[in-house]
């Protein structure tokens, strides 16, 4: 039988897994990325995102449904909120500074 309290839990999971994956992503682009773009973009740098980025991982591993920390406790969503702004502002930036991003709008003929 289906309740109420299991599809919360479901979704609880479905989330909590979400955040992780975005918080080990986050990590291994920062890891993959060169020392010197972080500087050049003007963001901190990698050793600091480095740290943040695996302590935002730690705490997401450590919130998965039954970890010790329970799913979407408010450290994981501070740690989630660490993995976003690597992703919408630092990442981005280190794209520009090295070239390797899709930061124009250039269609097949040119620009749009």
């Amino acid at each position: 039988m289906f309740s109420l309290g299991s599809a919360q839990a479901i979704v609880y999971l479905v989330l909590a897994i979400c955040a992780f994956v975005v918080q080990v992503w986050a990590l291994v682009d920062c890891v993959r990325r060169r020392s010197d773009a972080f500087v050049a973009a003007g963001k901190l740098t990698k050793q600091r995102w480095t740290i943040i980025l695996a302590v935002a991982t730690a705490i997401g591993f450590l919130s998965l449904p039954g970890g010790f920390l329970g799913a979407l406790g408010f450290l994981n969503i501070a740690a989630f909120v660490a993995a976003a702004v690597y992703h919408v502002d630092v990442k981005p930036a280190l794209q520009r500074v090295q070239g390797g991003g899709r930061g124009t709008s250039n269609g097949p003929y040119g620009p749009w």
